[in-house]
């Protein structure tokens, strides 16, 4: 298939996938208003272009928490890429290696914490669930460190999962071949099971995820690690500032790509306040809604150091496995090209929010 822009990937995808996997991925929370604001927020925005610079050379490289990336544009931490392609998070990771990228691995990968890191050649971070039996988390946070992951990411917007009438309509479970490696099968028993009117997915999160988590219990898992850590899930100033004081390397502007709370603030539109919230050593990311090396711009100019996408990323691995997901990444890294180019402004440091014109 000749792939001309991410959005070619989706509709490739779609013919692919089973339906109830589609709806899995695409889908978002309640009536899934902040899923369709997440993109909108991006439409809104304009750009002002300056003239008359020497844009021969445009640069997108960055160093993020002491890793150099060839490309503002990371892989956000999705669950079970299996689901999408027999060598699931391998083909992801060596993907992300191709093109220079970040890419974070969830807890609920299909593939172990070894062989992910065993297949990349780029910088890795894992991402965390706050489980209810912090023996087992301690334990996946060992092993990560071990491998040579990099960072890790706390998922702090999800003390449950949000209502995903799609998933409840198809009664989604995880199926008996795909299965959350890196931690004990009986913990996750209940994500391949689903009840009328419910999911696997929802289910499992109520007998797992702890929703006493705290800004207190950050101290917990420093003391069990020396990565970075990183708190995603941030939409407002408040907590970014509380990040900051707890001792939080850096965190991401997200709503959980509007599968979480309907009715939360777009990304877009939550980023310029926690950007400015922000303490100059807190690097501020942001995923939803992303899809075009624009989108990845305007993110940048209005105070993101870098973004995290994840649908995009699952429809090339559904297409065509590690290329499908190295040629999204290759769409968005001369997109963006072409947008510092035709900004007038050639390298990340020159966007700033004179780029653009806020919604």
């Amino acid at each position: 298939m000749e792939a001309l822009e991410p959005a070619d990937f989706e509709r490739a995808a779609r013919d692919r996938l089973p339906s109830d996997v589609w709806d899995f991925v695409q889908g978002g929370s309640g009536a899934e208003r902040t899923l369709a604001a997440n993109r909108a927020r991006f439409a809104e925005c304009r750009l002002r272009p300056r003239t008359m610079v020497d844009v021969s050379v445009t640069d997108q490289r960055l160093t993020l928490l002491g890793s150099r990336l060839d490309t503002p544009v990371g892989i956000a931490p999705m669950a079970y890429h299996q689901l999408f392609h027999p060598e699931g998070e391998t083909a992801t990771a060596r993907a992300a290696g191709r093109a220079g990228a970040l890419m974070v691995a969830g807890i609920f990968a299909s593939r172990t914490l070894e062989s992910i890191a065993g297949a990349a050649t780029g910088p890795l971070w894992l991402q965390l669930y706050w489980l209810r039996r912090r023996d087992a988390l301690a334990a996946v946070v060992e092993r990560a460190e071990a491998a040579g992951y990099r960072a890790l990411v706390l998922t702090v917007d999800a003390p449950r999962i949000g209502r995903r009438l799609r998933d409840a309509r198809n009664g989604f479970a995880i199926p008996a071949h795909v299965r959350a490696v890196n931690l004990d099968p009986a913990l996750m028993a209940a994500s391949h099971r689903a009840d009328q009117g419910s999911s696997g997915l929802a289910d499992h999160a109520r007998e797992q995820f702890d929703p006493t988590l705290t800004w207190a219990d950050l101290a917990w898992l420093r003391e069990r690690t020396r990565l970075p850590i990183v708190l995603k899930g941030i939409l407002t100033a408040e907590d970014a500032r509380l990040a900051a004081e707890h001792g939080a390397d850096a965190v991401v502007v997200s709503n959980h790509g509007g599968r979480q709370l309907d009715g939360a603030l777009p990304s877009l539109a939550a980023l310029p306040e926690v950007a400015a919230a922000a303490p100059p050593n807190l690097p501020v990311l942001l995923d939803g809604g992303v899809r075009t090396g624009t989108d990845v711009a305007l993110a940048v100019a209005l105070g993101a150091r870098a973004v995290l996408i994840g649908r995009p990323v699952l429809w090339g691995l559904a297409v065509d496995g590690e290329d499908g997901v190295a040629r999204v990444l290759d769409l968005l890294k001369a997109e963006l090209d072409d947008a510092l180019a035709l900004l007038g402004r050639p390298r990340l440091a020159d966007l700033d929010p004179a780029a653009v014109v806020p919604a």
